[in-house]
């Protein structure tokens, strides 16, 4: 099994960790690189063993069939990773296309 991200996914997270500092979610740089380190290892690590749910038609637009699954970082956070699982010579490819948070889109689940 493999984990995959796509390039605009990587360059989201990225970003992540100064968007988290600049709205004052951290207090320092570092403590928010480290999240977001924490939650990009947890996903390359532990996606294939995570429940999974189909995501709603509304996330097509990140790529069609996908499922998405959870992940739980504090009491107020909720990561939802999106992804399509494809089969290459018998190894299964987890492709991540897409994340955001409970804050931005639980509403839409």
């Amino acid at each position: 099994m493999r984990v995959l991200v796509l390039p605009e996914v990587r360059l989201y997270l990225n970003e992540l960790s100064q968007i988290l500092y600049e709205k004052d979610y951290f207090s320092y740089l570092e403590t928010s690189e480290r999240y977001v380190e924490e939650l990009f290892e947890a996903i390359k690590t532990t996606l294939p063993r995570k429940q999974r749910r189909y995501a709603s038609p509304f996330f097509d637009r990140y790529g069609k069939d996908m499922y998405y699954s959870i992940f739980r970082k504090n009491r107020q956070t909720q990561w939802y990773v999106f992804f399509n699982i494809y089969e290459d010579k018998g190894e299964l490819i987890y492709l991540v296309r897409y994340i955001s948070n409970n804050h931005m889109i639980a509403h839409l689940l």
